[in-house]
């Protein structure tokens, strides 16, 4: 491979201001992982013995659309060429002290000390970026031909360095398609307990990676066999073995996996698809021999919230996942048999979490019988169809009732209250249902005095009860 061809121009031009002063810079870590993989790089990543007031100098010279501080005190300078990133570190040494969540950074190490305080061998290769060269001390590029994750020297010790790394060699594995080497996998299992020891954003933005990455399934097994799961989503767990009745066992991590790798890769949908049976083992039931799961969306939907909140995730998210998880029994159940109306409240009531919520309906059938999984995928299509048939129909989002509150408050000539929700509701429900037209104000006043007298009569009846 021609180096110096390979390497696009704005790295070439820094590779060459560093000379001109007499620093050394390299590439390293996942961008040369993956140009030796043949794959795309999206970013480049750049290693240096200038400390981080150099590298922003030196990184001046040669034009920048922008420059900025990815972590200046753990020695790292971010710059902009054409929307691509470009992360400059300073040869380091970083660790962990035992029981700190921050990480101690020592600059001032070689190339070769740099990379032997890396994580795995496969994220340890240098490579020169001006003439064809690679340093590679401890083997990564064997272990990139063998498919091997194996980690940097003695694995304890990187995995006591940072405790993160335990999760990142499971991502690394199942992303790449690779296999974790059995000495690092003993490690991984021996550490898992330091796990506790890391932030949970930390945590939360590895989860994020191998949840949205391209094997998702493959990963969360992996933690589960290594003991990682147990520190990050221990709930998932006791999906692996239900009693379901009469001495027989359903494993709903599998059931669980398998929706996981059938969705799309968003966050939302695949935190949803990750946890929309977790409520299960807390909610089993037997009625006359039948097992049952009763309200365990309901149940899901919290425990989700508990479990994201846990992992720092951002409010919009929780929400976005608890409202899927809530709500994925009742588009399960959606049959030809529905009303309009239904169709139009269902749509109404996920607003624009509806295409997570039916591509998890779609996927959560996962039956070693093909002809269910077809009568599944064939039941999500035809809702489909329906609700695009009625979005041409109508705005369902924009549908509102012909009396808002204002209009009640004057009929009635009373004041805002619990009494105007109940009728503003019906009203609402006979559009969603074609019953009323949205600007049928003469047959919604008449419907509404119906209901506002009977209303009045109930609260006199109840009156006169408790009356001694």
């Amino acid at each position: 491979m021609d180096t110096a061809m390979a390497f696009p121009g704005f790295v070439l031009h820094l590779k060459r201001a560093f000379d001109r002063h007499g620093y050394e810079l390299y590439a390293v870590g996942g961008c040369v992982r993956d140009r030796l993989l043949g794959r795309p790089v999206t970013e480049y990543d750049l290693t240096t013995n200038a400390r981080p007031e150099k590298i922003k100098e030196l990184a001046r010279e040669t034009g920048p659309d922008s420059l900025y501080s990815v972590g200046e005190k753990f020695g790292t300078v971010g710059v902009i060429f054409g929307g691509v990133h470009v992360e400059i570190t300073t040869y380091r040494g970083e660790w962990y002290e035992p029981g700190s969540r921050k990480p101690v950074v020592e600059f001032g190490t070689t190339l070769e000390e740099d990379l032997s305080r890396r994580d795995f061998t496969i994220n340890a290769i240098a490579e020169e970026i001006d003439r064809p060269g690679l340093i590679d001390p401890f083997g990564g590029s064997a272990d990139l031909h063998r498919r091997l994750v194996r980690a940097v020297g003695a694995p304890e010790e990187r995995f006591r360095d940072d405790p993160l790394r335990l999760l990142r060699a499971v991502r690394f594995a199942a992303s790449l398609g690779f296999e974790i080497e059995r000495a690092t996998a003993t490690a991984i299992a021996r550490c898992a307990s330091q796990l506790a020891n890391i932030s949970r954003e930390r945590v939360r933005d590895e989860m994020t990676r191998m949840l949205t990455g391209p094997a998702p399934d493959r990963a969360l097994l992996l933690m589960a066999d290594l003991g990682l799961l147990e520190l990050v989503v221990p709930e998932l767990l006791e999906l692996r073995e239900v009693a379901t009745g009469g001495g027989r066992h359903k494993d709903i991590f599998a059931h669980t996996l398998a929706v996981v790798r059938g969705v799309p890769p968003d966050l939302v949908t695949r935190w949803a698809a990750l946890l929309h049976d977790v409520a299960k083992p807390r909610t089993i039931g037997f009625v006359d021999g039948e097992v049952h799961f009763n309200g365990h969306e309901r149940v899901g939907a919290e425990m989700a919230r508990k479990i994201l909140s846990g992992l720092r995730y951002d409010r919009q998210t929780i929400e976005a996942v608890a409202k899927v998880v809530g709500m994925h029994t009742h588009a399960n159940s959606y049959s030809s048999q529905w009303t309009d109306g239904a169709v139009r409240r269902l749509v109404r009531e996920a607003g624009d979490l509806l295409e997570p919520l039916l591509d998890l309906s779609s996927s959560d059938i996962t039956s070693y019988h093909l002809h269910k999984r077809r009568a599944a995928a064939e039941r999500v299509e035809e809702l489909r169809s329906r609700i695009a048939r009625i979005e041409e129909e109508a705005s369902i989002q924009a549908m509102r009732p012909p009396l808002d509150g204002h209009d009640l408050m004057r009929m009635f000539g009373r004041p805002p209250g619990p009494w105007i929700r109940p009728i503003k509701d019906r009203l609402l429900e006979l559009v969603l249902e074609g019953k009323l037209a949205p600007d049928d104000r003469e047959t919604a006043e008449r419907i509404a005095r119906q209901l506002y007298g009977q209303e009045t009569g109930q609260a006199e009846s109840q009156a006169a009860q408790e009356t001694p």
